[in-house]
């Protein structure tokens, strides 16, 4: 989860169907499904997977069929999520909340790491359930496997999420021999942009590693 940012003003439909009586009213119109395509590149916010094919348009905070009617149709609760990452957070203990990544960084707060094939996120202040929350849902993301298609979509984002970082440290380990190529550090710095697939753990990993890799600091 990288930060994000959003679009102003708010697509226009989103007003005239909050006027519609009986809930009938929709959030997932056009220029809605465009906008969040574009603020977010195609990228779920969650997991992090681009060029989704099945994407939602996910509610941050519930409105819960009606009970909170004026968070249907706020622009600013809705994000652009995969199917998988929905439907992991369409669960009660999620109710409370999690990070809003276009009001909030989330770099700030979290550590994003690969570590023998599994997901870890760290807290950074462990005493705040909003990033609690957050990390235990990310860490789902990529480890619940409660059904069979669950177990397939979670392992499908594990083995992306690889794939990915493989491609980093491929890049790091050209630069360590060859630190003045200037084709080695574009690939890299385009790897490290939070509109790449991933990004909070390949930045995190730069990060983590700044005595290595001083000179790609200032691009995180």
């Amino acid at each position: 989860m990288v930060k994000v940012e959003r679009s102003f003003p708010a697509p226009e439909s989103l007003a005239e169907e909050a006027k519609k009586e009986n809930g009938r009213g929709k959030y997932d119109k056009p220029d809605v499904i465009e906008r969040l395509k574009n603020d977010f590149h195609n990228k779920c916010y969650i997991c992090e997977m681009k060029e989704l094919q099945d994407p939602n348009v996910e509610h941050l905070l519930p409105h819960k069929n009606g009970k909170y009617p004026e968070r249907k149709f706020d622009w600013e609760n809705l994000f652009w999520a995969c199917g998988h990452c929905n439907g992991i957070k369409n669960n009660g203990k999620y109710d409370a909340g999690i990070v809003d990544c276009c009001k909030q960084d989330p770099e700030e707060y979290l550590d994003f790491q690969l570590k023998n094939d599994n997901v870890v996120i760290y807290v950074k202040n462990p005493g705040d359930e909003v990033y609690n929350r957050t990390a235990l849902l990310i860490t789902e993301t990529f480890s619940l496997k409660n059904s069979g298609m669950r177990t397939y979509t979670s392992d499908e984002r594990m083995r992306l999420l690889q794939k990915e970082m493989n491609l980093l440290y491929g890049q790091l380990e050209k630069l360590q021999k060859n630190p003045n190529a200037p084709i080695i550090m574009r690939t890299i710095c385009s790897l490290l942009r939070r509109e790449s697939a991933f990004a909070a753990f390949k930045r995190c990993y730069v990060r983590v590693h700044a005595e290595e890799y001083p000179q790609l600091q200032k691009y995180l």
